[in-house]
């Protein structure tokens, strides 16, 4: 069971009040893609043993988007942080790097 804070209201619960909206930090293309550009955008996916970004919903609460990063394979949660941000805060990568040796962001298209 993972246990998030929701950043925007500050309220923590269980993972059944909130929802995952899949991998952070990635371009989601919409209508106007050329078909490469979909594709890409619809199947070609990470999923890292490991260190993984997520956007979560807070749906049981104050209902705003927020990004979550955990390790995929323990299920640990490090930290969470406002989805308005386009890389994690460097505080939240500096926790990631103190708990999993060699870990290095990468920057997402």
């Amino acid at each position: 069971m993972l246990l998030l804070e929701c950043p925007c209201c500050g309220q923590r619960g269980e993972e059944t009040e909130f929802h995952c909206g899949g991998e952070a930090h990635i371009t989601r293309e919409g209508p106007g893609a050329d078909d490469a550009a979909f594709e890409n955008y619809m199947f070609e996916r990470v999923n890292p043993k490991g260190v993984h970004f997520e956007r979560w919903r807070h749906v049981h609460g104050c209902g705003k988007w927020f990004h979550a990063a955990r390790d995929s394979a323990t299920l640990e949660v490090f930290g969470t942080y406002a989805a308005a941000t386009h890389r994690p805060p460097e505080e939240l990568l500096e926790t990631i790097r103190a708990k999993r040796p060699g870990f290095k962001w990468r920057e997402l298209a």
